[in-house]
């Protein structure tokens, strides 16, 4: 007869599991059986992480060891009290703050409001967990200037509606960027719903250090970053003529669209997890010609290659380095296809991918 464990070890198992993993037992993504998993692609981002703060610019807390943690399991999670184990700022909407440097040396930040998944793919060995170990003394901001303020992208203009009926938001926006807040994009932030019943998006307009435009969508529910804006908190910017309207074209001579200018082309999508996957780039592709915003759900796809798991859309694409990245939408996440190269008129994706769902 196998002995029974007696009732103090049954207890002292229970105790032994961290307060902090009951509440976040239902976002782990499960490994692959065996040995160690091989690593993931994500480590191949572009900024490597100095430190993390959770909470307001009033009330937070370092959060950089248990982000650690979280990403050397290279899980699927949302930013919660409950995922950190601490609410320091009670009844307001706080965010995860990562300061991170990129390939030029500068300090850039990133904020991912409650509610909001963590992309890992931004970030140089994200999983291996080799980051944020050096002593950090910028606080909620920057050792030496407000953070928010040294993004790429210089604002031109900000649009909120959808491409039949949309409305100049740009002086409202800057409002909120003065205040340096974190909103979540929605029909009572703008004061008005300028297409009933349809799902809307705020447009930004902003032109790069290449001297050319890049659109940023935003579609209702999402938080939006200020730190990728060059003066976001001045307020400085947006102020000039804009006669470009939602598809940021000034005129005639310009033939292609803001939303086809992206940076990656993309090489090959997929949708489910490690363990199990299917090939949505054709899917992808008729989504991306109607360049419609479109949430992640196994209803998109036609398909639910792992039920009762959270799945994942992966893209595969190629930089202007000539190096593949990957970028994750986990469900319930909206795709913004303003990032890849041509992403309306659907060429891309054609040729055959052997590398399966970790990019090898």
């Amino acid at each position: 007869m196998t002995a029974r464990p007696s009732r103090i070890a049954r207890r002292v198992a229970l105790v032994a599991v961290p307060a902090w993993a009951l509440g976040c037992a239902d976002l782990a993504v499960s490994q692959p059986q065996g040995g160690m998993p091989p690593p993931a692609p994500r480590d191949s981002g572009t900024y490597r992480i100095l430190h993390a703060r959770y909470g307001t610019a009033e009330h937070n807390v370092d959060v950089t060891p248990r982000l650690r943690e979280l990403a050397a399991r290279d899980m699927t999670f949302r930013v919660s009290n409950e995922v950190f184990g601490t609410d320091p700022h009670p009844n307001v909407v706080k965010v995860l703050r990562i300061q991170a440097r990129g390939p030029d040396g500068q300090v850039r930040t990133f904020d991912y409001g409650e509610g909001q998944y963590v992309p890992g793919a931004e970030f140089v060995g994200w999983a291996a967990g080799n980051w944020g170990r050096d002593a950090w003394s910028g606080g909620w901001g920057s050792p030496t200037a407000p953070a928010q303020d040294r993004g790429s992208y210089t604002i031109l203009n900000a649009r909120y509606g959808t491409a039949e009926r949309n409305i100049d938001v740009t002086p409202r926006l800057r409002d909120l960027a003065r205040r340096d807040a974190s909103f979540r994009v929605s029909n009572d932030l703008f004061g008005t719903d300028p297409h009933p019943n349809v799902v809307k998006t705020l447009r930004i307009h902003a032109r790069g250090p290449d001297g050319q435009n890049r659109t940023f969508d935003y579609p209702e529910g999402q938080f939006v970053q200020g730190s990728q804006f060059i003066g976001w908190a001045s307020g400085n910017w947006g102020q000039g003529g804009w006669n470009g309207g939602w598809g940021g074209s000034p005129g005639p001579g310009t033939p292609t669209p803001g939303q086809d200018r992206g940076e990656f082309q993309i090489l090959h999508a997929r949708y489910g997890t490690a363990e199990r996957n299917i090939d949505v780039t054709p899917r992808l592709r008729e989504l991306a010609r109607r360049d419609a915003s479109f949430r992640v759900a196994n209803t998109l796809f036609g398909n639910d290659p792992h039920p009762n798991v959270v799945k994942t859309l992966r893209i595969f694409a190629r930089g202007p380095g000539g190096q593949t990245r990957t970028f994750d939408y986990p469900e319930g996440q909206v795709v913004q296809g303003s990032r890849f190269v041509g992403w309306s008129n659907g060429n891309w994706g054609d040729g055959r991918w052997a590398g399966g769902w970790n990019g090898r």
